[in-house]
């Protein structure tokens, strides 16, 4: 398990005013368009935690205190946030696409735990470095997907891509459906930006997402 080291390492623990509280303890960037699909927000989040405030997703308008910053996948560093100077952590399949942008700190390729309550899960398909990753607030398990599920008008979609790996998609998919998780966060959304869930119902739709995958190849 990888631990978050000393507290003289860590940069500021207090979320920025204007971010807005999606749940205790976490809180969304601004909305941002996307240049190629301007219905779809996209957002950062920042999650507040004693052992370190952290980062997931990025973009432009996206700012606070953190110790880390966790990408989702390569196509996030098109979208800096510059107001946020902290170490940039990624999947070591997107790194080179991610350094062409930013500086990356360090480069993972297994799933492994951040302390005890953020667990870094490679879900490659959308692109080969994909990653999703599932938080335990304490209240609430969090699960970020970036683009491999995403919202649109409430409903879960998948993202395939001309350049993904669907194989690998339909396997991160299944690995996704088995999670412990009751709120659902993308980076990309048409409308609602998050979901509540339960087990059943995020098995249900993660499954419906496989089989239109499936019927789609």
């Amino acid at each position: 398990m990888e631990t978050a080291g000393a507290v003289s390492d860590r940069v500021g623990m207090t979320p920025l005013a204007q971010m807005e509280t999606v749940i205790p303890r976490l809180y969304a960037s601004e909305p941002e368009s996307l240049p190629f699909a301007p219905d779809l927000r996209i957002r950062a989040f920042l999650l507040e935690r004693a052992a370190g405030n952290l980062l997931v997703y990025s973009t432009t308008t996206a700012s606070g205190d953190v110790w880390r910053q966790y990408l989702n996948h390569r196509h996030e560093a098109g979208f800096a946030a510059r107001a946020v100077h902290a170490p940039v952590f990624v999947h070591a399949d997107d790194r080179a696409a991610v350094e062409a942008t930013l500086p990356v700190r360090a480069a993972f390729s297994r799933r492994h735990m951040l302390d005890d309550d953020f667990e870094v899960i490679p879900t490659p398909g959308h692109t080969p470095g994909a990653t999703a990753y599932l938080w335990d607030s304490g209240e609430h398990r969090v699960l970020f997907t970036g683009d491999t599920i995403m919202l649109r008008d409430g409903e879960w979609r998948a993202a395939v891509l001309g350049s993904s790996d669907r194989g690998a998609y339909l396997e991160s998919l299944a690995l996704l459906r088995e999670l412990d998780f009751n709120v659902l966060v993308p980076w990309a959304a048409a409308g609602p930006y998050y979901a509540l869930t339960d087990a059943e119902d995020a098995r249900r739709r993660i499954g419906a997402l496989i089989d239109r995958i499936w019927s789609d190849g």
